[in-house]
């Protein structure tokens, strides 16, 4: 297969891509913020979203995908980390402790994705956001768990928040 190929299947995976991922959820979720296991979640539902009923998955289905929340948390968490440090998010501090939101630079940067990937997670990331202002954050993680199973297990958090 060549360089690029090589290359490409670097990021595959990758903090950067869970970043980018990150930044377009959080940009259509704006103003809502979320915290680390919810970015977990979305990710995850953004990566697989045909799982609940949305538009075609950005990854292949491969079988036990739902185990991919385990070890998902510190691509996630990386990932946020890596796009802090190029001031796309922020991470603040609400009531129930940090959270994750879409800097002001967010919105321009997501208009300069233009890969058939990018647009086909913006359109995952679209779909999630509106389930989410739909349902609440509350009732739309309910609506997973019932897809997924109680997810929170993965994380050691009752309730899955």
């Amino acid at each position: 297969m060549g360089l690029m190929s090589e290359e490409f299947g670097e990021l595959f995976n990758s903090q950067l891509e869970a970043g980018i991922r990150a930044v377009v959820v959080l940009e259509n979720l704006r103003p809502v913020a979320a915290d680390l296991s919810e970015m977990v979640l979305f990710d995850h539902i953004v990566v697989h979203s045909a799982d609940i009923g949305g538009p075609k998955s950005l990854h292949a289905d491969v079988p036990g995908r739902k185990g991919e929340l385990l070890v998902r948390r510190r691509l996630v968490e990386a990932g946020l980390d890596l796009m802090r440090r190029c001031h796309l998010v922020e991470k603040a501090t609400d009531d129930n402790g940090f959270v994750w939101r879409a800097s002001d630079d967010a919105a321009s940067y997501v208009e300069l994705l233009e890969t058939k990937y990018s647009e086909h997670l913006k359109t995952c990331a679209v779909r999630l956001a509106t389930e989410v202002r739909r349902r609440s954050k509350e009732g739309f993680k309910e609506y997973a768990r019932e897809r997924l199973g109680d997810w929170g297990e993965s994380f050691g958090t009752k309730g899955g928040a």
